[in-house]
């Protein structure tokens, strides 16, 4: 460090590979351009973004990298030509996967002299943005819910316990003259046993994580198995597995847990003949419950089924919530407590006839 004599103020001479670091772990998206308007570098925020490499993206125009809308470019251009930043709100972009998004855009000149020699723009996904809000409501209402429930199972549970040990006494009495009468306890005990299990159910999510390095793709290999043996009904499990993706830090009894109640709900909305996708990508920089995560694993579950009530929809991971008969409704909230637990998240989506559901699990534990 040294100190301007002028003004006494303290600066630092950081290193580029401190500054690409720094850029690099920004949430935001930034990618910079030099004065012929090529790509000269972009943060892993804008890989993830654009869902394209900085291998295949340096080079390129604005116009080649979103040619939806040409708004863009022309920002780009103005600035490099009168070296004024511009601000664009709002501006829906198309990517090259045939999605697009919402984002704020700020473009901002770099001078040499009185000359734009570069120009950064930054890309602010405001759709992510509402979806955080919306994601720490969802977590809100649903822990809530979960809280009330886990107090009324552990309400449930003593007088529950008294009941099945009085049956037990009875049956034990009748059985030395009444043995007729001893089928109503008998019924007595399997429906508290039943109970239990229930509320044990209920309970489930309390458990402890024990870590271990995983591999998702092993896991959901696992399951699919246990799917295949488990639903007599045929249906095509088409697979989609990115072959980069790093080990997670998790817990497998609980993981498999959550794979097997998303996959088992796909295969049963497909139903005979039809088809069920598994989708898995790496994320970087991701947020999730108010943290940044470095690397985010991405399971992606499909189904083409007829998808989730719309009188439901907004509250399938409630407790007590199903769309389907006889259903318990915990399996979902239990799932997505399971994940919560791990730092993830489990969303929804019907888009294109399908309803996909997504689970985001952080690679790394406590760390980010």
């Amino acid at each position: 460090m040294h100190y301007n004599s002028a003004n006494i103020v303290p600066t630092m001479t950081i290193s580029t590979k401190t500054a690409l670091q720094m850029l690099d772990n920004l949430s935001t998206a930034v990618m910079l351009f030099d004065r012929d308007m090529k790509l000269l570098c972009i943060n892993s925020a804008g890989e993830n973004l654009l869902s394209a490499s900085h291998r295949r993206l340096v080079g390129q125009t604005p116009r080649e990298i979103l040619p939806r809308p040409p708004v863009l470019a022309g920002m780009i251009e103005r600035t490099l030509n009168t070296g004024q930043p511009f601000t664009e709100r709002g501006l829906a972009i198309g990517l090259g996967n045939a999605r697009s998004v919402t984002v704020d855009c700020h473009v901002t000149p770099i001078m040499n002299g009185e000359a734009c020699a570069r120009v950064i723009v930054e890309l602010v996904d405001t759709d992510s943005l509402q979806k955080a809000r919306r994601e720490e409501n969802l977590m809100l209402l649903h822990d809530a819910a979960r809280e009330s429930l886990r107090g009324m199972a552990h309400e449930i549970r003593n007088p529950l316990g008294g009941i099945r040990g009085a049956a037990q006494l009875l049956e034990r009495e009748l059985n030395n003259g009444q043995e007729g009468l001893t089928e109503y306890t008998r019924i007595i005990i399997q429906e508290s046993d039943r109970l239990r299990k229930f509320l044990d159910r209920m309970l489930a999510s309390d458990r402890t994580i024990t870590l271990q390095v995983l591999n998702i793709h092993e896991l959901l290999e696992y399951v699919c198995n246990l799917v295949a043996a488990e639903f007599d009904a045929p249906v095509e499990i088409a697979r989609d597995y990115d072959p980069s993706l790093p080990p997670v830090a998790a817990d497998r009894e609980q993981i498999i847990q959550v794979l097997l109640n998303v996959l088992g709900n796909a295969v049963q909305a497909a139903g005979t003949g039809g088809h069920v996708w598994i989708r898995t990508r790496i994320l970087r920089q991701i947020t999730l419950h108010k943290k940044v995560h470095r690397h985010v694993v991405r399971v992606d579950i499909s189904d083409d089924g007829p998808g989730i009530p719309p009188d439901i929809a907004a509250g399938i991971f409630y407790p007590m919530v199903s769309g389907r008969p006889g259903g318990t409704g915990l399996g979902l909230s239990i799932a997505q407590s399971l994940i919560n637990a791990h730092g993830g998240l489990i969303e929804f989506e019907r888009a294109e006839d399908r309803t996909t559901f997504s689970i985001y699990l952080p690679t790394e534990q406590g760390n980010g």
